[in-house]
């Protein structure tokens, strides 16, 4: 499987484990899923932290917390025709690569990466998702190995 080097606004297939599974005791994710990576930092030995947060179909009841992905955009990445959404009230966060990292659909290569979103949405993202944190409405699920 190919491992591309994690950056800002890929989008990646990746077993989430969403905050009401973590608080019911849960340490593996139910369903695996396209997640965009937000940011990548690095850990004091100089390994890659990626935060992600999950795309689901289901409709967030306040739009204000999530950013629509458009028919184009999913599209181009493969991704089904449905609606959906990137949610901006919670993150996982793990070491690079990570067990829970899954195979794209993808005819030509086995990769992780369904590849990026467009820089225009990558920033609607970061800005809505600014507020939310600022607001203190993001949950953040530190992921074990």
């Amino acid at each position: 499987m190919a491992l591309p080097k994690p950056v800002p606004a890929m989008v990646i297939r990746y077993s989430y484990l969403w905050h009401s599974e973590y608080l019911r005791g849960k340490e593996e994710g139910l369903k695996d899923r396209p997640c965009a990576v937000i940011l990548v930092t690095y850990d004091d030995d100089g390994e890659e932290i990626v935060t992600v947060l999950p795309i689901t179909h289901t409709q967030p009841s306040n739009p204000d917390l999530a950013v629509e992905i458009p028919y184009q955009t999913k599209q181009r990445l493969g991704l089904d025709s449905d609606l959906c959404w990137i949610i901006l009230t919670e993150v996982n966060r793990f070491r690079w690569p990570g067990p829970d990292l899954r195979i794209a659909n993808s005819a030509d290569n086995a990769t992780v990466s369904y590849g990026l979103l467009p820089s225009n949405l990558f920033n609607e993202v970061k800005r809505k998702l600014h507020i939310v944190v600022n607001a203190r409405l993001t949950n953040i699920i530190k992921r074990t190995e």
